[in-house]
C-alpha cells in the first residue's frame, strides 16, 4: 500500500474511533442513561465531537489529501475515490469552525433531553427554547455551509448527496397529485378491519417474536443486539457491532413487528459494509435515501406483503392464539395494510406515510426560509395535519413532539424517508425480475437471496456512487416514482378490490 495513502487510512481509522466513542455515548444516552447523566454526558459528547473535528480539518491533513489526489497512477480506483470523497468532506467541515461544532453540538445534547422533558409533560412550551436554538444553528450552517438556490439544499446535502430542494418540491407534488388522488380512491372503498392488532399482546412475547424476525432476516446477533427506546432506531460503531431499538406497545402489535423490520433493515445495510474500508468513504452508506430504501424495502415490499406471513403467520398465530382466533392469514395480510390517516409518522400507514413526510418537508423548507418561527411550530404543524389529513390533533406527542430528528439537529432529514419508499420500490421491482423465485421463497421464511442481492448490487459499494448513480446501476435509470405508484396500485387495488 502506498505510503501516503497509508497514513490518510490510519487518521480517517483514528477519527472513526472517536465517532464510533461518540456513538456509544450516544447509543448509552438513549437506553440506558440516568436522568443525572444528561448535563455530563453532554459535556462528554460535545468535547469528543470538538476533538473528531479538530483532527479532520488540521491544515496539514487538507496537504495530504490534495497530494493523494496527484497520485492516480499509484492508487486503486476504490483509493482514489476514497480519497476524492473526503477531500470533498473536508473542504465541507472546514466551513465549520471547531468552536462552532462543539457549541452545537452542546445544544443538541440539550436539546434531546428537553424534548423527553417535554414528552413527560406532554408540552411543546418545555422544549420551545432548545429547538429555537437547534433551528438557529441549523440556519447557521447553511450560511457556513453554502448554497446556490436554497439554504435547505445545504442541509438536505448531508444526508442526501446533490439533493435539491426544487426537485424535491416537484417529487412531493406527484406525492400530492397521485397518491393523495389514489388514497382518496381507496378510502370510497368498504374499510379494512384490523381490530385484533389492538388486543393485549404480552410485551415479553412481542420481544421474544421480535428477534425471531430479525434472526430470520439475516440480521447477525454476534454483531449487534436489539434494546428498548422511546424512539426506535439504528446505530453502528462499526460493521461489527451494529445496534437496533425498537418500542413496545402492549396494545398496537404492530409498533413492535414492523420497527423490528425496519430497524433490521438499517441494520443489515450497516452489516453489509466492508470492514477493510472501516473510517473510510467506501466503508459508510450512499446516502440515507438509500439507507432508508433498504429499511423501508423490508418493512413494507417485504414485510407486509403476503408472502413473508405466508411463512410466519402461524408461528405469530400460536404465539398470541387467543388473540388472533378466528383470524386467518388473509385477514391478516388486510389488516396490517389498512389504510387510514393516523397521527403518528411511525404508525402511519404505507401511503399516509409519506403525507407525514411531506408536512415536516413544507416546515423545514419554511423555517430554513424564515417564513414561519418555532414559536408558531406546534400551531403550523395541528394546521397542516388537518388539512392533509383531516385530522385534529389534540396535544403536543401526538403532533409536534413525536419525532426525536429536531432535538439531533436532524433538520434535512425526512425528506429521505420518502425517497428510501421510493427507491425501494424501484430496487425491489428489479430484484424480483432478476431472481423470480423471490417471493415463493420469501413464503418458504427464505430470504437469503434477497439479503444476497442487496449485498452485492448496494452495501458492497459504500459512498462509490452517488444515490443517483447507484439507482441508474442497478435499474438502468434514475429514481422513477412511477415505480411507487404501480406498486401501491397494485398492492392495495388488490387489497380494496379496486
Amino acid at each position: 500500500m502506498n505510503k501516503q495513502y497509508e497514513a490518510y487510512k490510519n487518521r480517517m481509522r483514528k477519527i472513526a474511533d472517536i465517532n464510533g466513542a461518540i456513538a456509544v455515548m450516544s447509543w448509552d444516552k438513549e437506553v440506558n442513561l440516568p436522568k443525572k447523566g444528561a448535563a455530563a454526558r453532554s459535556q462528554q459528547i460535545a468535547t469528543l465531537s470538538g476533538m473528531s473535528h479538530e483532527l479532520f480539518t488540521a491544515p496539514e491533513f487538507g496537504k495530504e489529501l490534495e497530494a493523494l489526489t496527484g497520485l492516480n497512477g499509484e492508487l486503486t480506483p476504490q483509493q482514489h475515490r476514497n480519497v476524492e470523497l473526503t477531500l470533498k468532506d473536508y473542504n465541507k467541515s472546514t466551513k465549520l469552525p471547531t468552536e462552532f461544532v462543539i457549541r452545537r453540538s452542546q445544544a443538541v445534547s440539550e436539546a434531546y433531553h428537553a424534548w423527553i422533558k417535554a414528552r413527560e409533560a406532554n408540552d411543546f412550551g418545555v422544549y420551545k427554547e432548545a429547538l429555537k436554538k437547534i433551528v438557529g444553528f441549523c440556519r447557521e450552517t447553511a450560511e457556513l455551509l453554502g448554497y446556490e438556490a436554497h439554504p435547505y439544499d445545504a442541509l438536505l446535502n448531508q444526508y442526501e448527496p446533490n439533493a435539491k430542494t426544487a426537485e424535491l418540491t416537484v417529487l412531493f407534488k406527484d406525492v400530492r397529485e397521485q397518491l393523495v388522488a389514489f388514497v382518496k380512491e381507496l378510502k370510497e372503498q368498504k374499510p379494512v378491519d384490523n381490530a385484533f392488532l389492538s388486543k393485549f399482546y404480552d410485551k415479553d412475547k412481542q420481544w421474544d417474536f421480535g428477534l425471531k424476525l430479525l434472526q430470520n432476516m439475516g440480521y447477525d446477533f454476534d454483531a449487534g443486539r436489539q434494546d428498548v427506546s422511546a424512539h426506535p432506531f439504528t446505530i453502528n460503531f462499526a460493521p461489527t457491532d451494529v445496534r437496533v431499538t425498537t418500542r413496545i406497545d402492549e396494545y398496537d402489535l404492530s409498533n413492535m413487528a414492523w420497527s423490528c423490520i425496519h430497524e433490521g433493515g438499517h441494520a443489515l445495510y450497516e452489516q453489509g459494509l466492508s470492514w477493510d474500508e472501516y473510517g473510510l468513504p467506501l466503508g459508510e452508506a450512499c446516502s440515507l435515501g438509500i439507507h432508508e430504501s433498504q429499511a423501508r424495502m423490508w418493512e413494507n415490499n417485504v414485510g407486509r406483503s403476503k408472502a413473508y406471513w405466508q411463512a410466519h403467520f402461524e408461528t405469530l398465530k400460536a404465539t398470541f392464539s387467543e388473540q388472533l382466533s378466528g383470524v386467518t392469514l388473509e385477514d391478516f395480510y388486510k389488516g396490517i395494510n389498512q389504510i387510514a390517516p393516523n397521527k403518528i409518522r411511525t404508525e402511519a400507514d404505507e401511503l399516509h406515510y409519506h403525507f407525514h413526510v411531506l408536512i415536516r418537508f413544507e416546515i423545514e423548507k419554511a423555517l430554513m426560509e424564515g417564513e414561519i418561527e418555532v414559536e408558531d411550530l406546534d400551531k403550523v404543524w395541528n394546521e397542516k395535519y388537518k388539512e392533509y389529513m383531516g385530522i385534529e390533533v389534540t396535544n403536543d406527542n401526538e403532533g409536534i413532539l413525536q419525532d426525536i430528528h429536531w432535538s439531533h439537529g436532524s433538520i434535512g432529514y425526512f425528506p429521505t424517508y420518502s425517497l428510501g419508499s421510493f427507491y425501494a420500490a424501484q430496487f425491489f421491482a428489479k430484484a424480483k425480475e432478476e431472481i423470480p423465485t423471490l417471493e415463493d421463497e420469501i413464503a418458504t421464511g427464505d430470504n437469503r437471496k434477497l439479503l444476497q442481492w442487496l449485498r452485492q448490487n448496494i452495501h458492497q459499494y459504500g459512498r462509490y456512487y452517488t444515490p443517483d448513480e447507484l439507482c441508474m446501476k442497478i435499474t438502468g435509470e434514475k429514481l422513477n416514482f412511477k415505480y411507487f405508484m404501480d406498486y401501491a396500485k397494485q398492492k392495495f387495488g388488490a387489497i380494496y378490490g379496486i
